[in-house]
């Protein structure tokens, strides 16, 4: 409502924000990575590889926010990728 606004003194102030998307400055641009319509690291969901060979993204990476129980999974089986890729093999669960 305008006019209702007021100042509340704090010595500190936490934003509740939610996740947007990684940080794209750094690393990734320099990686020249593919980002989907949201931000993120595109990659696909069977092996998490990203568009350019032998980088892989996961969990909030990959999808976005989301909770912990995914990106533990996504975290598990990008490590089953990625050992495949890497030895040709693997032994680890899906």
């Amino acid at each position: 409502m305008p006019g209702s606004e007021f100042d509340i003194k704090a010595d500190l102030v936490l934003l509740a924000m939610g996740f947007v998307s990684p940080i794209h400055e750094g690393m990734l641009k320099e990686l020249g990575v593919a980002f989907d319509n949201r931000g993120n690291v595109l990659a696909d969901t069977m092996g998490y590889a990203s568009s350019l060979d032998k980088v892989f993204a996961c969990g909030d990476m990959r999808r976005g926010q989301s909770l912990v129980v995914w990106a533990i999974r996504e975290g598990r089986q990008a490590a089953h990728s990625i050992d495949k890729k890497l030895m040709g093999r693997t032994d680890l669960p899906r």
